[in-house]
């Protein structure tokens, strides 16, 4: 290794950013709930601002896709910091969905927020 610089560790590219568009990024909080993966579409809980896997027959706010979950966070002990993105065009294969939620499902109220769908198609 160069003198002067230091191990910033791997990333492993899983095709979740898929186009041109600028991302936005926040830090937000995951409500205690499960662990969750990069890709996950969640929801905002309306009384208390935390965010869930967005399932469409949660009545909490939660059920409207409001985010894609950044990195992987364990929030299965309690409530966890993680980085979602707000903004930008994403590979829809690479999302994972709560409950009676499919890409379809979440398209418009996604797209709303500033968030695109697209599909990827290999070469």
């Amino acid at each position: 290794m160069a003198k002067g610089f230091t191990d910033q560790g791997v990333f492993a590219h899983d095709n979740l950013c898929a186009g041109d568009l600028p991302v936005e990024s926040i830090k937000v909080t995951i409500a205690l709930s499960a662990a969750l993966t990069r890709g996950a579409v969640l929801g905002k809980i309306t009384a208390d601002g935390k965010y869930l896997l967005s399932a469409a027959g949660a009545i909490d706010g939660s059920e409207v896709p409001d985010a894609i979950l950044a990195e992987d966070v364990d929030a299965s002990a309690a409530d966890a910091e993680a980085m979602v993105y707000r903004a930008g065009e994403f590979n829809e294969a690479a999302l994972s969905f709560g409950v009676a939620h499919t890409a379809a499902t979440v398209r418009e109220g996604l797209r709303q927020r500033g968030i695109f769908l697209k599909k990827i198609t290999e070469a």
